[in-house]
């Protein structure tokens, strides 16, 4: 092709005046439109050899897109199918450290404590939320699941209808029973444990345990108990008479005693429990399973469960604070509460600092 045709040619040295010379210009302007006319109006057509250094990047452009890419994400996906699987970790605010992943462990069994108190006692039942809020608190590692159930009767004054109301929405851990009027041995435990069976019929515990608002419950050593025990046909509790050790002579006291998930279904539809619900609660409840032939199963706790110890003991029941104790009774005032609590060491936990200080 001639060199005219050359789209270099078409630029010119830049004279003084910075403009390119027109005529020049012109002319490979012209030369340039007669030899696209002789290639039929277009572009100069390509040698085989042009159209082969074309296609060739096309060509593997292609292979690298159907063939190359599919293996690729094949093999990457064999390489993560293959690799061991890596592992998290959880951080965990109370203790602010990273710890090991979380392993999510079944409880060996579940725990229903009802403590059975009076919608008045708000007072005791913010101790009580705060002494088992501890013991469940994360990192206490219990291997059993516990809830604990605060049950009264019916409300009947106006400032409870406002108040405990309050205490549902802030805490969730209420149960009004509306079958029984306020009164400990005027059926309200039979009340209890039929409701227990109707409440929680979809999801049942292994252990439905009645406990006054008087007892202090250690959850880690009463967990440890329960956890040998039998998950039918099961009564647990202190023997009464308090001489004897027996559990099969007489009840269990009512300060606390637990009923295996199928004696509490019993009871909820035994004519026998019905009409026989009025009275010592916790002698009753011995009365239904004898008569019944229920609770072959029997454990006696004692001594670990006991009462109080007064400066002067009033039977075989109470005995002083031990490294053993899974119970402790008749703590009716809230020096006995801080003296057990502090036995207990139930303090442990308090970290020093600027905002509070107390005198040994």
């Amino acid at each position: 092709m001639p060199s005219s045709s050359s789209p270099r040619n078409l630029l010119k040295t830049v004279g003084s005046n910075g403009k390119l010379g027109e005529d020049h210009l012109n002319q490979q302007l012209s030369n340039l439109h007669a030899a696209m006319k002789r290639h039929g109006g277009g572009f100069p057509r390509l040698s085989a050899s042009s159209k082969a250094l074309v296609l060739l990047p096309l060509v593997l452009l292609a292979f690298i897109f159907f063939f190359v890419y599919p293996k690729e994400f094949e093999l990457q996906a064999m390489m993560s199918a293959c690799a061991p699987p890596s592992t998290t970790s959880t951080f965990t605010a109370s203790s602010s450290r990273l710890s090991d992943p979380a392993v999510v462990r079944k409880p060996d069994f579940r725990l229903l404590i009802g403590i059975l108190t009076r919608a008045d006692l708000y007072e005791r039942r913010h101790l009580l939320r705060m002494v088992y809020g501890l013991q469940l608190a994360p990192g206490n590692d219990l291997s059993a699941h516990v809830d604990v159930r605060f049950v009264f009767c019916r409300l009947y004054k106006e400032d409870q209808r406002v108040l405990v109301p309050l205490e549902i929405l802030a805490h969730g851990d209420v149960i009004v029973l509306d079958g029984c009027e306020e009164n400990l041995n005027g059926g309200k435990t039979y009340t209890f444990l039929s409701a227990v069976a109707e409440l929680y019929a979809d999801e049942p515990y292994d252990y439905v345990m009645k406990a006054d608002d008087d007892i202090l419950f250690r959850l880690p050593q009463l967990v440890e108990s329960l956890g040998g025990m039998p998950r039918e046909d099961m009564y647990y509790g202190a023997t009464i008479p308090c001489s004897s050790m027996d559990p099969f002579r007489e009840y269990m006291a009512g300060m606390g005693y637990a009923l295996s998930w199928d004696l509490v279904e019993w009871i909820a539809t035994s004519e026998v429990a019905r009409n026989h619900s009025v009275g010592t609660e916790d002698m009753l409840t011995g009365k239904w399973l004898r008569i019944g032939g229920k609770g072959k199963n029997r454990f006696n706790a004692k001594p670990a469960i006991h009462d109080y110890r007064n400066p002067v003991p009033v039977d075989q029941c109470e005995h002083e604070f031990m490294p053993s104790t899974i119970g402790v009774h008749r703590l009716k005032s809230n020096p006995r509460w801080a003296e057990a609590l502090k036995y207990f060491n139930f303090t442990a936990g308090l970290k020093s600092s600027k905002f509070y200080k107390f005198d040994d």
